[in-house]
């Protein structure tokens, strides 16, 4: 049976992601934050020492303008790129939604034809719970997905907050907020390609989300940040111990669901 892929952001020093790569983390994203000062030494050796470590690196960089995304490719060279445009999934806004999908369905095809060994992450904004659009939003959702897979290699699903609270602008994530697990259900179920689970993830609930929702993958950053004395998350600084615990509970939900399928297929054996 699969173990399911751990993925942890936002690491931007080769010595964290070092440690990370021992305890056990599959993907590890780093962050260009200044689309006028992209280039980072740090950030190149992280993604280095990713690839040296034997892990997947990941780059998400906050930039509209496909020219600077291509560039701080090439100078990166990540295996993966993760685009976390927003794109609402709310009936009032589908309209400038469409208008977007154009550019971005053309920015991954271009991503493709000149990065041919790169894969695309895209960002899937949903609601927390509580939504009183819950069908209608599903469905713009699930629409999305079926215009991006042809272009895109993974899914990630992420918590999308209301307007103005949105923590980087324009973009979706790290809220440390859960999103609405029913609707990402319905994505994971109807993606044709893998799909990673983020949005307020920690130790304490992503036994729960593994064996409910059973995504290819789980991604954590805000929650498993180091906290400064008034308890705040840090960005960019990991506690050791809190990746330690989630990667645990994600292993313990694998096993529970290896001994499940065993359990069931004993069963069914019993029958035949």
């Amino acid at each position: 049976m699969r173990k399911t892929v751990i993925q942890i952001y936002e690491v931007q020093r080769p010595k964290e992601a070092l440690a990370l790569i021992e305890l056990g983390v599959d993907h590890i994203g780093s962050v260009l934050t200044d689309p006028a000062r992209w280039k980072s030494a740090s950030v190149r050796k992280t993604i280095e020492a990713v690839r040296a470590g034997g892990a997947k690196s990941i780059l998400i960089p906050l930039m509209k303008d496909p020219a600077a995304i291509f560039a701080a490719l090439d100078y990166y060279e990540p295996d993966c790129v993760h685009l976390c445009d927003v794109l609402s999934p709310y009936p009032k806004d589908r309209p400038t939604v469409a208008r977007d999908f154009d550019a971005l369905s053309s920015l991954h095809i271009d991503l493709k034809d000149r990065f041919p060994r790169l894969d695309i992450m895209r960002s899937l904004g949903v609601p927390r719970p509580g939504s009183d659009e819950v069908a209608a939003v599903t469905k713009n959702i699930l629409d999305d997905v079926a215009r991006f897979a042809p272009v895109t290699d993974f899914f990630l699903i992420d918590t999308l907050a209301s307007g103005p609270t949105q923590p980087v602008a324009g973009f979706v994530g790290i809220t440390g907020e859960t999103c609405d697990w029913t609707i990402a259900r319905a994505v994971i179920d109807r993606s044709p390609i893998p799909v990673i689970l983020a949005g307020g993830l920690a130790a304490d609930n992503v036994c729960d989300a593994v064996v409910g929702l059973r995504p290819a993958g789980v991604d954590s950053c805000t929650r498993t940040n180091a906290c400064d004395r008034n308890g705040r998350p840090v960005r960019f600084r990991k506690d050791l111990g809190k990746v330690r615990r989630f990667i645990a509970e994600v292993r313990r939900a694998d096993d529970f669901l290896e001994g499940a399928a065993g359990d069931a297929s004993s069963v069914n054996g019993k029958r035949a």
